[in-house]
């Protein structure tokens, strides 16, 4: 019944990479669409105010970050989803770096897969996502889409600044809505004080390797290949396998075995992994 009912809800997806503006963009999305609820960073807020979760933006290490906004966390995750359920939504507005973020975020919270993809790009110009990207990696600053009074009570330590914003004409004229201002919060988490945390292709590989001893021990890892771009990890796995065992069966668990271990443990995305037979 539960899982019933989530499924008749609409959802929208914001995408872009870490620091494009996602945040401060996602209001207007939200009332272009009608949308009264949003899911960012580990949070589930509505008409602009913190209803539950908990901010990736507190947590003092990135991958710790990352595991929050992925709802990683087993009892956090169930009391969105019992919120949810209570709340009887329509339709739900999630943010995140990549759409494979997205799709895992609405799987574990038992939502559809999105209905409409909007990517950055779409809604913000080359300029803007610039500065957002700029204003991020060089005073560290995030934004968090709800009123600077939730923020300085919830989460006073990494409180930085609140700004207010009035919608543009045009965009008031599209949504047919009267003029209304908005106001955003700044924060600052403690990992964007610390340098970046890099995984090595090296680390990657011996955790493949970890993997594939762990999953079986017949079977031999000869060679990895370890690919980053914007969207995730890409992995390349060569691996001997003894005669006789199911192949279509042990390459298809393998590769989920290989994801879900890796992502649990480091918090990183791993876009894809392909198995080669030596």
């Amino acid at each position: 019944m539960f899982k019933k009912l989530l499924g008749r809800v609409k959802t929208y997806a914001l995408v872009g990479e870490s620091g494009t503006g996602k945040s401060f963009r996602a209001v207007l999305v939200a009332q272009k669409y009608r949308i009264d609820f949003i899911i960012d960073d580990g949070l589930l807020i509505k008409k602009n105010r913190i209803l539950a979760g908990q901010s990736a933006k507190k947590e003092k290490t990135f991958l710790a970050a990352i595991r929050v906004a992925l709802f990683d966390n087993k009892e956090n995750r169930n009391k969105i989803i019992e919120l949810l359920k209570k709340e009887k939504i329509r339709k739900i507005l999630i943010l995140g770096t990549s759409e494979k973020m997205v799709n895992k975020i609405t799987s574990r919270l038992e939502l559809p897969p999105p209905a409409r993809m909007i990517h950055i790009e779409d809604i913000s110009s080359p300029e803007e996502i610039e500065k957002a990207v700029r204003t991020r990696k060089i005073e560290g600053k995030h934004i968090i889409p709800v009123p600077s009074i939730d923020i300085r009570g919830s989460y006073p330590q990494i409180f930085h600044n609140a700004i207010r914003i009035f919608k543009k004409r045009r965009i008031q004229e599209t949504l047919g809505s009267a003029p209304q201002l908005h106001e955003k919060s700044v924060v600052r988490p403690e990992y964007s004080k610390r340098s970046k945390v890099i995984i090595s292709q090296e680390a990657l590989s011996q955790m493949v390797i970890l993997c594939v001893e762990e999953y079986d021990e017949s079977i031999i890892t000869r060679k990895i290949t370890v690919k980053d771009d914007k969207a995730g990890y890409r992995l390349v796995v060569t691996i001997d396998v003894p005669f006789g065992l199911q192949l279509e069966d042990v390459i298809i668990e393998l590769q989920h075995y290989i994801i879900d271990n890796i992502e649990r443990y480091t918090g990183i995305l791993i876009e894809e992994v392909n198995i080669i037979l030596d």
